[in-house]
């Protein structure tokens, strides 16, 4: 019949074929006063449940509530230690049907038993006879192995303190899981009725609409957000792309441009050397820098055409003097430049100066590696960029300013106010004669652009500036004052290597973008801003930034 619908099944493929999921839902709840799904239908998909609750749920025969919690699961190795016993166990149980146990016993070479070994000392399960170990007691308690067993057992550990340890030592993972208790609702039924969704002609003719069944009208139901048609709706801009284009407007209105920032992966000459960071910084350590291990290294420093064309149009607009670029082909603008800098000249002049010192400075004095430089990292600063740039303007020095906002990673540990990739917002000011005075108003007119009017500075050391500032704001969410970017002129032992006159001095200060964006809209937790644990209802409903205003 036209217009009409009855029972829409959610059906569940079985091995004995199909069957209709809200038939045997209505089932359950006339037999039972509540339903718990996660009991009732233990081996059935979450979303399924939920899909055959919501047809029922809106016709008003059942009503159910959710419940969601974190279940304990054990990783490969907590079962390993649930079914078999825990490391030190293993350890002294070996120990105690040996009843001596030579330390150079195979069972203990693996690194299970050498954990084990250390854990049995601490519990004075054993003890170390001269180079052999022996039993301490007839029987123990395996303590590791009983909690696990529990936690097994009832998804959860009688003490919650447990968690956050046997989670650390990798023995258990925490699983999200929803269930429902649904019971009888309005309109019970035992049976899905027969509902007339569509007026028709033929039912008015007829007078079938006078005891037709119809169906209710959901008045609360919302429209499609952003446009029509199934899945409709648009896109938001993440407030870091927001912040991000704020703060690009600002540079362009204080006579910036942007450079290209497209080498997320750079060699340790540019992302180091060229810097004037020493070969045995702590920052160029693992536990502090990405390595790239495929393709193992670069080759020695040299033009990137691709940046150089960019950097090429960019020139068009600053040059006053045509007749150094005859052409206006960025391509062939490009190569004139490129021509004019001597890379090896400029790799040797580093060298000198970390080696032996250069430029009235002695340097570092330690021996320089060539292969030091050609390891690749995913780069940890865009000053990496700003080095390569300023090289270039030794063919054409000049005054100019340039900006760049990019992604940044480092071997960092993850809390509140630190991520491992972050976006760094970078500024240069190449000009004659700049002094640090200069470089402090400038800061003040910068941040009171972006609405933040009290800074304070503080001194700093940075490899490749000298001197050098921190700059420091008060942050409402943390209650306190943070640090929100750095700052400094660029050494001579960086600029006179690369060719540079000795009285064209470089500015340089960079801030994360992340820290603004983070007062700006009262987020006391980096991870509520970046990253999987981001709220996409707050993405979407943020409003537009202005950052010189509340």
């Amino acid at each position: 019949m036209p217009g009409t619908r009855g029972a829409v099944p959610v059906p569940l493929h079985t091995n004995g074929g199909q069957r209709d999921l809200t038939e045997e839902i209505l089932e359950a709840v006339d037999q039972h006063e509540h339903v718990p799904t996660a009991e009732a239908f233990p081996s059935t998909p979450q979303d399924k449940i939920k899909a055959a609750l919501d047809r029922l749920a809106s016709r008003q025969m059942v009503e159910y509530e959710t419940h969601d919690k974190e279940e304990v699961h054990l990783t490969e190795e907590g079962q390993a230690i649930a079914d078999e016993g825990s490391h030190e166990y293993k350890v002294w149980d070996a120990v105690r049907k040996a009843g001596r146990l030579s330390l150079k016993d195979p069972s203990l070479a693996n690194a299970s038993a050498r954990l084990g070994q250390g854990n049995a000392f601490k519990l004075k399960w054993i003890k170390k006879d001269g180079d052999a170990l022996v039993s301490l007691t007839d029987s123990v308690s395996d303590t590791t192995r009983e909690q696990l067993q529990y936690a097994q057992e009832h998804r959860a550990f009688q003490d919650p303190k447990l968690l956050k340890d046997y989670s650390k030592r990798k023995l258990v993972n925490t699983q999200k899981v929803i269930a429902y208790v649904a019971r009888k609702g309005p309109r019970w039924a035992k049976q899905m009725p027969v509902e007339v969704t569509d007026l028709t002609a033929e039912m008015i003719a007829d007078g079938s609409w006078k005891t037709a069944n119809f169906k209710p009208y959901n008045f609360n139901a919302k429209g499609t957000l952003g446009g029509e048609g199934v899945g409709g709706g648009t896109g938001a801009l993440h407030p870091l792309n927001k912040v991000r284009e704020e703060f690009r407007k600002i540079f362009f209105n204080m006579g910036f441009e942007e450079m290209p920032t497209a080498r997320f992966v750079d060699s340790g000459f540019w992302n180091f050397d060229a810097l004037y960071v020493p070969q045995q910084h702590p920052a160029r350590d693992l536990q502090d820098t990405f390595y790239v291990s495929d393709p193992p290294e670069a080759g020695p420093p040299g033009a990137d055409e691709s940046m150089d064309i960019i950097l090429a149009e960019m020139d068009v607009d600053d040059d006053q003097d045509e007749s150094d670029h005859p052409s206006s082909d960025p391509a062939t603008r490009a190569k004139d430049t490129t021509a004019k800098l001597d890379y090896q000249a400029y790799y040797e002049n580093v060298r000198a100066v970390h080696q032996d010192g250069k430029y009235g400075s002695i340097g570092y004095r330690y021996p320089y590696t060539d292969a030091e430089t050609r390891r690749l990292v995913l780069r940890t600063h865009t000053t990496a960029i700003s080095a390569y740039v300023l090289h270039r303007l030794s063919a054409n020095p000049r005054p100019c300013r340039y900006f760049s906002i990019d992604r940044v990673f480092r071997n960092e540990t993850v809390d509140a106010t630190h991520l491992a990739e972050f976006h760094q917002i970078e500024g240069v000011i190449a000009d004659y004669n700049l002094t640090l005075g200069g470089l402090q108003a400038f800061l003040k007119r910068f941040f009171r652009n972006i609405g933040v009017p009290d800074l304070k500075f503080k001194p700093a050391y940075n490899p490749y500036t000298e001197p050098s500032m921190e700059v420091f704001a008060w942050h409402e969410g943390l209650n306190k004052i943070v640090e929100i970017g750095n700052s400094g002129m660029f050494r001579p032992e960086m600029l006179l290597a690369m060719g540079l006159p000795e009285d064209l001095r470089v500015y340089g200060f960079g801030l994360s973008l992340e820290r603004p964006t983070m007062i700006k809209y009262g987020i006391s937790n980096i991870r509520e801003l970046l990253g999987h644990k981001v709220d996409l209802g707050f993405i979407e409903s943020n409003p537009a930034v202005r950052l010189d205003r509340e």
